[in-house]
Parts: C-alpha cells; sequence; structure tokens
C-alpha cells in the first residue's frame, strides 16, 4: 500500500495548526492502580486512561475514587493529561449511577472522559458540558462518516476501532481534519469486533461489555464425541489413532470449505489473537498525524507499563528528530523484554492473516522478566523491592526512564534491607526488600546513578525457559517477520511440529538464552560487578575493548559473542 506517499511527506501535515489537535502524537498509557499511573508518568507518557471498576469496563482495576484524584493531581503536576473511562454500554440500572458519577468526575477535573455509549454521551454533555468527550473504541467507529457524526455532537477525539486498516485511517484523516483521532498501537487483540464480545456471557455468564471479561477466547478447547447410545466421551488422542482422525468445520453457506480444527493433548487455542504491536509501522501512524497514540493493558504489570512507555517514548522522539532515517529495530528489541503472546500487525494492511492467531499455546511470556523496582535511593545504595526469584550470579538490569541502554549488575549475594542478612536466594513470596550499595557498580560513580536510577526505576532478569517456550518464541519472531514481508513461508508451519513435539514432550528443564547461568559463565559485555569478565584471562582482549569505550558503555553483543567464539575456538 503507497498511501503514505500520496500524503504530506513527514512532519508537515502532523504539524499543521488546527484548534484542537496537538502539534505531536500522544503517547497514551493504560494506568489499573496508582502506581502504574506513576510509572507510565515516569517511563514518558503524555497521557494517562483510568477508571474505577464500576463503570469502566475493568471491574478489577485497583483504582479507588481517592486513586483518581491523587493520580489527577500527580498527572497534572508533572505536565501529564488523563482521560477517565466511562465506557460501558448502559443499561437500566446503570443510568441511575451516572448523575453522582457525573458530578464526581466534574469534581477531579481530567481532560477527557471517554464514553461509548450514545445515552451517556448525551447525558454527559448535558449535565457537564465542560467535559470534553472522547468516543470510545467500543462504539465500533470504522469510517470517516462515524467520526463527522460524532464530531457534529460535540466529540474532540474518536478512537478508531481496531479492525481500521491503514490505507482507511489515512482517509479518516484526510477528510476529518479538526478533529482528534486516537488508534491502538500495541497491546492485546481481541477476537471479536472491537470487543464486542458474547463469547464471555454464554461461557461464565460475565459480560465483556460490562467490564468482566473472563477472557473465554484465551481458554482451550477439546473435542469430544457422542455415542450413538447418547454417551459422551472425550476422545483422546494416541500414538494408535493420531493418524486416523482430522477434525473441520464446514459453514453451510460456505459448504466444501473445510477449516480443520487443530488439536492436541492439551486442547485447541481456535479464537486466540496474538498481541498488537505496531511499532514497526509507527511511522506510517505518525505521518498522517494520528494524534493519539494508544497502548492496551489497564490490567498488566507496572513493568509492562514502564518497558512499553520507554520504547514506545524513545520512538516517537526519534521519529520527530529524524524521520528519515527512522528505524524500529532496536525498539522492538526492547519490546521482546515484555512478555507477550507474539506480535502482530492485525488489521493495519487491512487482512487479517493466519500469521496473527497463536494456534498452539495462549501464554504470556518473554526471555525476561520483572525483577524488582527501586523503592528508594539512598546516598550510597538502592532499595529494591523484588518481584521474582532471585540467585546468585543473576544479572539485573536497571532499565532507567532516562537512559536509552540499562545498567546490567551481576549479584552474587543480596542484602536483606531489614536486618542486613546475607543471602544466596530470594524469593518474592515474602515481599523481600534488599539493598544494592553503589559500590557493586565497575562503570557508574554515585552520582550518575542518583542521577539516572530514580525511585520506581524497574528491574528486569533474564528469564530459564523450557524448550517449548524457546521454540514458541522462535516460532512467534517468524510468523512475525513473514507479516513484514520478510522471511520464508516455506519455512513456517501454522501448526508448527517442533513447538507441538515440545508442547508433547513437556519437559521441565529450563534454560536461559545467553552463556551465563548461576555463578557460571559469563555474558562477556562487561557488566557491573561480574568477577568472570573482570579476573579471568580469557576476557582480557574483551576487557581491552570495554577500556576504549565511553564510561557506562559496555560492548554490544555482537562485540561479546565474537570474544565468546574465540574462546570456544
Amino acid at each position: 500500500m503507497t498511501v503514505v506517499s500520496t500524503l504530506p511527506s513527514n512532519k508537515a501535515k502532523s504539524e499543521r495548526a488546527h484548534p484542537i489537535r496537538p502539534a505531536r502524537s500522544e503517547l497514551l498509557m493504560p494506568a489499573g492502580n496508582l502506581e502504574k499511573l506513576k510509572m507510565a508518568v515516569l517511563y514518558g507518557a503524555d497521557a494517562i486512561y483510568l477508571g474505577t471498576p464500576d463503570m469502566s469496563l475493568r471491574t478489577k482495576s485497583q483504582m479507588t475514587l481517592e486513586d483518581v484524584v491523587e493520580g489527577i493531581e500527580f498527572a497534572h503536576a508533572h505536565g501529564k493529561r488523563v482521560y477517565l473511562t466511562l465506557n460501558l454500554f448502559s443499561h437500566n440500572k446503570d443510568i441511575d449511577k451516572l448523575p453522582q458519577y457525573v458530578e464526581t468526575v466534574r469534581k477531579v477535573k481530567p481532560d477527557g472522559l471517554i464514553v461509548a455509549d450514545p445515552g451517556v454521551f448525551m447525558f454527559v454533555k448535558e449535565q457537564a458540558p465542560e467535559l470534553e468527550l472522547h468516543v470510545s473504541t467500543q462504539a465500533n467507529v470504522c469510517s470517516w462518516q462515524s467520526v463527522k457524526f460524532w464530531e457534529s455532537q460535540g466529540a474532540k477525539l474518536v478512537v478508531m476501532g481496531r479492525e481500521v486498516s491503514f490505507a482507511e485511517l489515512a482517509e479518516v484523516r484526510e477528510k476529518c481534519e479538526d478533529i482528534k483521532l486516537e488508534a491502538f498501537v500495541h497491546g492485546s487483540m481481541c477476537m471479536t469486533y472491537s470487543g464486542r464480545c458474547l463469547l464471555s456471557n454464554f461461557m461464565s455468564e460475565r459480560g465483556a461489555n460490562q467490564g468482566s471479561c473472563s477472557n473465554s477466547c484465551r481458554w482451550k478447547y477439546k473435542v469430544h464425541m457422542k455415542l450413538r447410545d447418547g454417551t459422551v466421551r472425550e476422545l483422546k488422542l494416541s500414538e494408535e489413532n493420531l493418524e486416523l482422525f482430522d477434525f473441520f468445520l464446514e459453514e453451510e453457506q460456505r459448504p466444501g470449505e473445510l477449516m480443520q480444527i487443530v488439536e492436541d493433548e492439551r486442547g485447541s487455542y481456535i479464537l486466540n489473537s496474538r498481541d498488537l504491536c505496531i511499532m514497526p509501522k509507527l511511522t506510517d501512524y505518525l505521518s498522517i498525524g494520528i494524534d493519539s497514540l494508544k497502548v492496551e493493558g489497564r490490567g498488566k504489570s507496572p513493568y509492562y507499563v514502564a518497558v512499553v512507555a520507554k520504547a514506545y517514548r524513545m520512538a516517537i522522539d526519534d521519529w520527530y528528530d529524524d524521520p528519515d532515517n527512522w528505524d524500529p529495530e532496536a525498539y522492538m528489541e526492547e519490546l521482546a523484554t515484555v512478555p507477550n503472546r507474539g506480535y502482530t500487525l492485525a488489521f493495519h494492511d487491512g487482512r487479517l492473516t493466519n500469521y496473527a492467531h497463536g494456534f498452539e499455546h495462549t501464554a504470556t511470556f518473554a526471555e525476561w522478566e520483572f525483577a524488582g523496582v527501586v523503592r528508594e535511593v539512598r546516598a550510597d545504595c538502592f532499595i529494591v523491592d523484588v518481584k521474582n526469584k532471585l540467585e546468585a550470579g543473576d544479572v539485573i538490569e536497571f532499565v532507567s526512564p532516562y537512559l536509552r541502554a540499562p545498567i546490567p549488575i551481576r549479584l552474587y549475594e543480596f542484602e536483606d534491607a531489614k536486618n542486613g542478612k546475607i543471602l544466596d536466594v530470594v524469593n518474592p513470596g515474602t515481599k523481600p526488600v534488599i539493598r544494592i550499595p553503589f559500590s557493586l557498580f565497575d562503570h557508574e560513580d554515585p552520582k550518575t546513578l542518583i542521577e539516572h536510577v530514580p525511585e520506581m526505576t524497574v528491574l528486569r532478569k533474564e528469564r530459564a525457559l523450557t524448550p517449548a517456550q524457546w521454540e514458541r518464541l522462535k516460532h512467534d519472531a517468524e510468523a512475525h517477520d513473514l507479516e513484514l514481508g520478510r522471511g520464508d513461508e516455506g519455512l513456517y508451519e501454522r501448526k508448527n511440529v517442533k513447538l507441538q513435539a515440545a508442547i508433547d514432550a513437556d519437559q521441565n528443564k529450563r534454560s536461559i538464552k545467553s552463556p551465563r547461568l548461576g555463578k557460571e559463565g559469563c555474558c562477556g559485555r562487561g557488566c557491573n560487578g561480574c568477577t568472570i569478565f573482570w579476573y579471568d584471562d580469557k576476557y582480557a582482549n574483551a576487557r581491552e575493548k570495554l577500556a576504549s569505550n565511553e564510561q557506562g558503555k559496555l560492548l554490544t553483543k555482537q562485540q561479546a559473542r565474537q570474544e565468546v567464539i574465540k574462546q570456544v575456538s
């Protein structure tokens, strides 16, 4: 598609003067609680959306009204915007709540109120005309005509449906210049029309459009057979009968078009979408001036909020600085450290392909995991809340909100911040807090650490994965490459044999990607505190290379890999 070339190039269109539109695209991040809101602000969000559990399509939201007030005050103090969600489709019982809700919203003074229901929109417009109204993706706006309608009703922003292709989005932008447009760029995808789902109601009596979705599309399903005597049995697949059966669906209006139901011993994930990630095509959205770039995930972890916000913050800023030389790969590497189901462009090119679907596995994971968060920065150390198991020899990365590259440190022991005890293993179940002295850092002085690693900085560590999980990551990467028009279609299998074999083997043995494991082995990059790198003769050449780098800059992964290969040969 060559839509971009027919439009004003680079930043010209996005910076055109419009009465209510910003000069630059904003990064809009989710917040399921107060901690995540503050994390989003710290890591570069321009705006945050949130809501209380009762009327915001997130019954698991941990936001109380007091949290909303504090969050808005915090965000405004840092020059950020906050949008409240009131995007349920109302039933009669919900109408009685509206007057009190709207009156409360008026007092907390958000920068926008996200609404889906036309009746709710009308009520808020009449009762609180000073509030800026945003039309939710739940309203299924997929055309410029619908945008024009909402604009005529007084909406200041419309969130486009996730089913809208980029070509359609570009046309909407051309025809609707004086209203703000918002588009999803990252997060979980629904297998229904902009989240308008009844599967959850049917399977578990939990209303998706009332904020109680049970994610039935993520469940695994099994095939059963009914015998002629009326008994129903689960059809167990074995080596003896595996080759005897194939199962298909045939829709009556498409006779002869058989759709295979793929199932193994674990079940079948016939409705499981990979996660949306528009990063490879982000330049398209910025070029045409999409006003708000939205990340899904109010239920995700603080680590997710921090790392995704940082990746998109860097990407957006870099594009505005130099759009002609912008490249997505560095930001994709950062997003790969966030647990996901594999990434897809979804409807960007109009046609949803099989690459957008995960047929074998529904879990979210990555090579990295949330290790902790900086609770306090003292004159000589960091005080860290531990979020996952830590073992002696682990390399922990401080993901600074202000630095491009993380700060890695290898720890051979952990000091309990409460009692000073030295530990080899720290388990997260007891909510441990550890002390990491600045003296353990070889590359950074205390002044640099205090300046660049503030409170609420997240930490991560490599995660040991099973063979099946490693195969899943490889399979996801192959699908993503093919979706982007690269890779070998002949080597890609929708039902991946190696992945299936690894899953069927059900191996619990876990490994990490880098050479290090526990106290043995070294990745070769020159991490803070790595005694192997700094004292082993094998790394003498690597230490010389590192000495020529500027302070704090480690060897690249490629340079480190070359050193490891030299040692092996």
